[in-house]
């Protein structure tokens, strides 16, 4: 097994390379000939192989020194690739999941943008929390928004959080449904229904245990699991064909063919907390908590009202530290 090889020796063998001579090669790197001589040599040695014929007139690869350019090349482009990303040039870009375009998450990145405008926020709309939680934890992705309750305990003793948002929950239902024409859907008219709340989607599992434990209070079903949809046309396309009503939160982006109402009686409450993983620090994440705090304050996010529905696991995560 080859030992770690100094980026500085596969340095001194690409100019050597390049140049087939060794004055010019240390001119071209600012260092003394004696140094490069040494440096070449040092790396021979660990690859127990010559790498260049030398005689008083030239110098010449050779065939494993021919081997070893285009590898040498390629490292160094890698080692310059990684210099560059840590460089003192700005913090690297933050990677987060929005889970779906048009909801409380979309306005909070909104805001953290214009908080840190030398930032950059990259934005995704991938997956629910459960799958986000495992590329957080992988070090993919940086942050997500979701449901704490719903992940698995060994997961949320990794991650960190910060309470955004109880989002009052709508359903969707098909245009010519009995129940569209009105402005809001009490649960009791769902009673015997089945309503699809991504189950069989393992990405989405907080959201499918949410509505279960709403469901089964107030005698509604979970859909079966249906095709994984991705985009609104796609799951417009799929929800055309199976005809089910739509569990979602009151600010799901309009689909077509379909509406969206408001659930009541009692209003059920989707908790939507900011997810990092334990120990990231990052200017772009720290504008992102100043803005989810900032929208709770001033639009009364994290305000529960009286008689709403939500489960006393969630509420207990929520609370702030």
């Amino acid at each position: 097994m080859l030992p770690d090889i100094d980026p500085r020796l596969l340095r001194a063998f690409d100019a050597v390379a390049d140049e087939l001579h060794f004055t010019r090669a240390a001119a071209r790197l600012y260092v003394a000939q004696q140094a490069l001589s040494r440096d070449v040599r040092r790396l021979e040695r660990q690859l127990g192989t010559e790498l260049f014929v030398r005689t008083t007139r030239q110098v010449a690869l050779t065939a494993d020194g021919e081997r070893l350019r285009p590898y040498a090349r390629a490292v160094l482009a890698a080692y310059d690739d990684l210099a560059g990303a840590f460089s003192g040039s700005g913090p690297r870009p933050l990677l987060v999941d929005l889970n779906s375009p048009g909801l409380s998450a979309d306005r909070v990145l909104e805001l953290a943008r214009r908080l840190a405008p030398d930032c950059e926020l990259m934005a995704r709309f991938e997956s629910g929390l459960t799958g986000a939680a495992v590329e957080i934890l992988a070090g993919r992705l940086d942050a997500s928004f979701g449901r704490v309750a719903g992940l698995d305990p060994a997961v949320r003793a990794r991650l960190a959080w910060q309470p955004v948002r109880y989002e009052p929950m709508a359903v969707i239902l098909p245009a010519d449904h009995p129940l569209a024409p009105r402005a809001e859907v009490d649960l009791a008219s769902l009673a015997g229904q089945a309503v699809y709340a991504g189950a069989g989607n393992p990405r989405t599992r907080e959201w499918t245990d949410l509505a279960a434990l709403l469901f089964a209070e107030h005698g509604i079903r979970v859909a079966p699991p249906a095709p994984l949809a991705v985009g609104v046309e796609e799951f417009r396309r799929v929800m055309a064909k199976t005809r089910t009503p739509v569990l979602a939160a009151v600010g799901f982006p309009p689909m077509p063919d379909a509406v969206l109402r408001p659930l009541v009686d009692p209003v059920p409450l989707s908790p939507i907390a900011l997810v990092w993983r334990k120990g990231l620090e990052h200017p772009a994440l720290d504008a992102l908590r100043t803005a989810a705090a900032r929208l709770a304050a001033e639009e009364d996010w994290l305000a529960v009202p009286d008689g709403a529905w939500l489960p006393e696991p969630d509420a207990t995560l929520m609370r702030p530290a």
